[in-house]
């Protein structure tokens, strides 16, 4: 909880000095509008990316597969559009950088290892119905 605390505090504050610099360093006006694009862009993002997600996941049910790799895709892809949204340079980034399919395949490993992890110290319940 400590930790969760700390970044709600830390990462406005840091936001806020990039968004600062950035406005000292190309003027107000193209750094709202710089985030006012990336926010239209999340949104964008999150519509497209997120039915092409929806699409994978129900491919994958149809054919009999396991939806793992679907359903942590749409979620990387979601979390990316939801850090498009928010304002700020460096939530900007992150968000970027979660819309490519590479970066995403090399997160999926350290994803699934915390899975795993969580589910073997019974942290997390799966129910099924």
């Amino acid at each position: 909880m400590k930790k969760f605390l700390l970044l709600l505090i830390t990462i406005p504050f840091i936001e806020l000095i990039f968004v600062m610099l950035c406005g000292k360093m190309i003027g107000l006006l193209p750094t709202l509008l710089l985030i006012l694009f990336t926010g239209i862009l999340g949104v964008y993002m999150a519509k497209t990316k997120g039915l092409k997600a929806f699409d994978q996941l129900q491919k994958s049910i149809k054919n009999g597969q396991a939806p793992g790799d679907a359903i942590i895709d749409g979620v990387l892809t979601l979390i990316g559009a939801i850090l498009l949204v928010l304002p700020g340079f460096v939530s900007d980034i992150l968000g970027l950088l979660l819309m490519l399919p590479f970066v995403r395949k090399m997160a999926k490993p350290g994803i699934y290892y915390w899975l795993r992890k969580k589910m073997k110290s019974k942290q997390t319940i799966l129910m099924q119905r």
